[in-house]
């Protein structure tokens, strides 16, 4: 791994080659309860073999096809994949939809049947775009071909070393913006969720936000985001008694669910991105485990999905430990607990009935 010449104290992310390499050192494991399904509520797909960095069709196959049961997928925007390079700047991002439709026309075929990518889209919308919003929405809606379930609009910023970082920074305060909230506001009428993705500095922005828009889903990205690199790492405890005592007040607001992952990502300071090789499940298992039962303790299994968040948490982990890590941190709970954690209730955020009963037909 390299450090930033401009931030000399961050670790950059490894390339896609040096993260085969990272991985191809670690002993093979197999998938833990491999009879449990799985819908991953949050992946992306980015670039191309050339690119320095790329996650494509072919590298989420292999991740899908490490042991577990994973039946469906939802696609969540990142990076500009797929968006058209000419035409109005708002209606660009549409492209993202028309490239995940593409490239998920057929489920996968995996060693224990099939799974559909992209049962769920989540596409990028420039919120602060007001009543303009319509014409996008509408244009994602006919592209999606009837798999739009939500939209993301990134807010997530920092003052520091990690903001510095973002390419392409949001609006201070982005959710409590007049336009974004006008914008915002044309997402129930469509029944469509809103993934927010904050840091924990920010969490009070979004319970603002969804107290005044008690009628629309908000799924909490990457439980929160709380930092831990760079400057935050010397405030770890701080930060942790912070993003707690706020995750607590956003579960009083029904409207709120959140997603458990995204912990494997560099700025949330676990380190592990630091070992020789990958962590084990156990190892994953036991720093996350403290997240993980705030987040249970506080919204229950219901309002709780597991999500892997790849290939950003490819960085610290594999897709099989990642997974396996999930299945020891909810043991203790019983069999509908996990079944919410692990499928129902990203199938019950993003409208996806047909699933659930075919997830529950296998789980029995």
């Amino acid at each position: 791994m390299k450090r930033s010449a401009n931030s000399p104290h961050i670790v950059l992310p490894r390339s896609t080659t040096g993260l085969a390499k990272w991985h191809a050192a670690a002993p093979g494991v197999e998938a833990l309860d491999r009879s449990m399904p799985i819908v991953d509520p949050h992946h992306h797909l980015f670039g191309t073999a050339a690119d320095p960095v790329h996650y494509n069709l072919e590298d989420l196959h292999q991740d899908l096809g490490s042991g577990h049961q994973i039946l469906a997928t939802v696609y969540v925007e990142a990076y500009e994949s797929g968006w058209r390079k000419t035409g109005p700047m708002s209606m660009r991002p549409v492209g993202e939809v028309d490239m995940i439709v593409d490239v998920s026309r057929s489920p996968l075929r995996m060693p224990y049947g099939q799974c559909q990518v992209g049962a769920g889209i989540v596409a990028h919308v420039d919120l602060t775009l007001g009543e303009g919003v319509t014409d996008v929405l509408d244009a994602q809606v006919a592209a999606s071909k009837g798999r739009l379930r939500g939209v993301r609009h990134s807010a997530a910023d920092d003052n520091g070393t990690l903001g510095s970082l973002i390419r392409t920074r949001p609006r201070a305060q982005l959710l409590l913006d007049t336009s974004f909230r006008r914008g915002f506001a044309l997402l129930e009428p469509r029944n469509l969720v809103f993934d927010a993705w904050i840091y924990h500095t920010q969490l009070r922005e979004l319970i603002d936000l969804a107290d005044a828009f008690p009628n629309t889903l908000i799924v909490l990205d990457h439980i929160g985001g709380p930092l831990g690199a760079c400057e935050w790492s010397i405030k770890r405890d701080e930060v942790r008694a912070d993003w707690q005592t706020k995750v607590r007040e956003l579960s009083s607001r029904p409207n709120i669910s959140v997603k458990i992952g995204g912990m494997g990502m560099i700025m949330f300071g676990f380190r592990f991105e630091h070992g020789q090789t990958p962590p084990t499940a156990y190892e994953l298992a036991r720093e996350w485990q403290p997240y993980i039962e705030t987040c249970l303790e506080a919204f229950g299994t219901d309002r709780c999905m597991f999500e892997s968040n790849f290939p950003e948490d490819k960085q610290s982990c594999s897709y099989v430990e990642l997974w396996n890590a999930f299945k020891l941190a909810s043991r203790k709970l019983s069999a509908d607990e996990r079944r919410d954690l692990f499928y129902r209730t990203a199938c019950q955020s993003y409208r996806l009935p047909d699933l659930v009963k075919l997830c529950d037909s296998i789980a029995l």
